[in-house]
């Protein structure tokens, strides 16, 4: 990166204006102090405009030859998965440092060499895992860490929607392998990557992927199930995602030899960055209607002790923030891109599961 004058803010140049771009990185780039969005790429004239009138000091990019290191001090691709690898590699090998959001390719081979190129270049690669940063999620971490539940026996999460016809024209309802669509990518990105940072590697997949919609050609209703510790000996973790859910599960339950937590509904970022809400504006990560968690533990006698277990605000720019760092003080991105490969190692083994109708060992 070039030599920057003290207090001037990094330039990004965000690529891709749909839905992730706009809902997702725009507004959290904005909101990140230190950081200024110069530049916008995207080919469609309708994403043109908007980009214009959401950032009118931005430059409109067509092509990623475009972005030069001389001009922006990192980029993120918020494209659809298929062209992550391709335009990581570009930009990295450009001398760039390189967000990509979720996940971080669509094969493991695409991600081995996009790490290979960070490493080889020394420009810093990170993915946006930014359900990390769910006020649920943080709220989980934070009661598994207190110990009151015990050793961890279940861990069951789910990410549930309703939605009875597939959105025609929608490049994540493609079979293209290529496209990386499908829920078991979509959410399973999440789902797994919470479960990893929760109790590591897991030692063995089991996987259900199927086609339920009459319409639908990605999978729609998948459930992954993963053994950890030696053996197989420690946590299982259940993660159901669903496109057919119109009865949601519980978010999360945590079961321990001692006692149990659990949480309904999802966390409120995504469709308050939707409305318009911005980190540091007022209720932001948070959800005044959502009940608060439960915690029950075993008391004295081991009479069950029932307690709420308020939720933690969520922190997506957090995420950005911590780059931001990366670049300016070399601490550690914020989300490993190992991280986001050993996901797609088990979304790997997952599918070979649903193909195989058995467990899969890693």
């Amino acid at each position: 990166m070039q030599q920057r004058t003290a207090g001037q803010p990094l330039r990004v140049a965000l690529l891709g204006y749909g839905l992730a771009g706009v809902v997702f990185h725009a507004p959290l780039l904005a909101s990140t102090p230190g950081v200024t969005i110069t530049g916008i790429m995207t080919n469609n004239a309708e994403r043109q405009a908007q980009a214009r009138h959401d950032f009118p000091d931005a430059h409109i990019l067509q092509h990623v030859s475009e972005i030069q290191r001389d001009q922006y001090d990192f980029a993120v691709i918020a494209t659809t998965n298929r062209f992550h690898a391709s335009l990581a590699e570009s930009l990295l090998r450009a001398g760039i440092p390189v967000v990509v959001d979720k996940p971080l390719a669509s094969s493991v081979a695409e991600a081995e060499a996009m790490i290979a190129t960070s490493e080889a270049t020394g420009m810093p690669l990170s993915v946006f895992q930014n359900r990390r940063w769910d006020g649920d999620f943080m709220t989980v971490r934070q009661v598994i860490a207190a110990g009151e539940l015990g050793s961890i026996a279940r861990f069951v999460s789910r990410f549930e929607r309703f939605r009875a016809t597939p959105k025609v024209g929608s490049w994540r309802e493609l079979p293209d392998p290529a496209e990386g669509g499908g829920l078991l990518f979509d959410l399973g990105s999440h789902l797994i990557d919470q479960a990893i940072q929760l109790f590591g590697a897991p030692h063995s997949v089991y996987a259900e992927v199927r086609i339920t919609r009459p319409e639908a050609l990605v999978d729609d209703d998948t459930f992954v199930s993963l053994h950890f510790g030696p053996d197989g000996t420690g946590p299982i973790a259940h993660l159901w995602m669903s496109a057919i859910a119109a009865i949601p599960g519980p978010r999360f339950l945590v079961q321990g030899a001692r006692g149990s937590y659990a949480i309904d509904e999802l966390d409120p970022q995504e469709p308050q960055l939707k409305a318009g809400l911005r980190p540091g504006d007022s209720g932001y990560g948070v959800n005044p209607h959502r009940a608060p968690g439960k915690l029950v533990i075993a008391g004295a006698d081991d009479e069950p002790v029932t307690r709420e277990m308020p939720t933690l605000p969520g922190t997506y720019q957090q995420f950005y923030a911590g780059f931001r760092d990366t670049l300016l003080h070399g601490t550690p991105p914020p989300v490993d891109p190992r991280d986001s490969l050993r996901v797609l190692r088990v979304i790997a083994a997952a599918q070979q599961s649903a193909t195989s109708h058995q467990v899969v060992t890693l």
